[in-house]
């Protein structure tokens, strides 16, 4: 069934571009006037008149990209996409042929259509990378000697200088290129239980180590609420404000409230560190660590 429907599709791609190869060609005064009916008037029947009339300049441009692994006739269509839109916007009065005005648009969706699906990881996202994606995929096919298809040290030295690249930009685009994409649920050996996802490395914390950071929380609060029940009141609140508040509270603030110097309440919570400092020494070795962390 499958077959079959390929089948069809291939007949069906054939008669498209049989069909734009007889459309006749338009003469420079005839695609100007087109252009003009379209431009002033919206009149569709000229425009779809000057899109058919350079279908064949589609296939043929899409034809050149056939390398890249793609089918033709979804270059095609992307390739017309590009032509109606050039269609739209083609200024007759400017004394150019629409042909080489439309090139550009029909290149443009083409090469977006490739960078698109060539592969699910997006490896040209500026022009500068958009052009070395292309030109290597060229200059490599004429370079690569080597009986693996990949280029030579001296090869990538000779066509990162024609292209303005380092070798290094070289290197990862070729990698990208040469390297399909894979699934994660890909099967490895005979094996089907095992597929490659159950061989990535998953760096997240266990439930072990979970409960015991959790666990190690909990004792760390508990501490720190019973070293704060051995301090007075005034004590416990400005350590409260100093430390334990959204924003920390300067000591000249907290003396405004208190209605003390700055000075003065240095010292109570000084002495209140020290107090907290020889309660949590009760429960562990090191108390300044806990205050790090």
């Amino acid at each position: 069934m499958a077959s079959s429907n390929n089948a069809r599709t291939g007949q069906s791609d054939r008669r498209y571009i049989a069909a734009t190869m007889r459309a006749p060609l338009l003469e420079r005064e005839v695609e100007a006037d087109l252009a003009r009916r379209w431009l002033n008037d919206q009149d569709e029947d000229a425009l779809h008149e000057l899109i058919e009339a350079h279908g064949r300049l589609v296939v043929r441009i899409a034809v050149g990209f056939k390398g890249s692994g793609l089918p033709v006739a979804d270059l095609v269509q992307e390739g017309n996409i590009g032509l109606m839109e050039a269609a739209k916007r083609f200024d007759p009065e400017r004394n150019v042929r629409f042909s080489t005005y439309a090139t550009w648009w029909i290149v443009a969706g083409i090469q977006n259509y490739i960078l698109r699906n060539s592969s699910i990881v997006r490896a040209a996202t500026t022009p500068k990378q958009r052009r070395l994606f292309f030109n290597l995929r060229r200059l490599r096919a004429r370079h690569a000697a080597r009986f693996d298809g990949r280029l030579s040290a001296d090869d990538r030295e000779l066509i990162a200088e024609r292209l303005g690249a380092t070798v290094v930009e070289i290197e990862r685009m070729e990698a990208h290129i040469a390297r399909s994409d894979q699934s994660l649920n890909t099967p490895i050996g005979d094996d089907d239980g095992i597929e490659q996802i159950d061989l990535l490395a998953d760096f997240s914390p266990n439930p072990e180590d979970i409960e015991t950071s959790a666990s190690g929380r909990r004792a760390r609060s508990d501490w720190i609420d019973k070293a704060l029940d051995r301090l007075s009141t005034r004590e416990r609140e400005i350590i409260a404000q100093r430390f334990l508040a959204e924003r920390r509270i300067t000591l000249a603030e907290i003396g405004e409230n208190f209605g003390v110097s700055k000075e003065r309440v240095r010292q109570i919570e000084g002495r209140a560190l020290q107090k907290m400092h020889a309660t949590l020494s009760e429960f562990i070795d090191r108390p300044d660590e806990l205050f790090d962390s």
